[in-house]
């Protein structure tokens, strides 16, 4: 608990089922023994992001279209056409408010 706030179930996502293993995992030990702990508290809840819903590809592979397009909504970043004309229609808006003060 900081700052006087306590979260409970705070969705951890994981996108790998099985573990790494190799001589240089120390870190990740430690990591996997801190968060073990914390899911059995019941402060993180794990829950498994399948492969076509990882949103990190956007930026990391090469897409298909339809793919990159709704990623990059589920990010919240705009297409530029749209930011386009929205900036247009807000223009319009503002030359007609001036307009009518006239």
């Amino acid at each position: 608990m900081d700052y006087g706030v306590k979260l409970s179930n705070v969705p951890l996502y994981c996108d790998n089922t099985s573990p790494i293993q190799h001589s240089k995992t120390k870190h990740i030990e430690i990591r996997h023994h801190f968060i073990r702990d914390h899911v059995q508290k019941g402060d993180y809840e794990i829950q498994f992001v399948k492969i076509e819903n990882k949103l990190a590809y956007l930026l990391t592979k090469p897409l298909a279209r339809d793919r990159f397009n709704k990623l990059r909504t589920e990010l919240g970043i705009l297409d530029m056409k749209n930011v386009i004309s929205c900036v247009f229609c807000m223009l319009i808006l503002q030359i007609h408010a001036l307009i009518s003060l006239k």
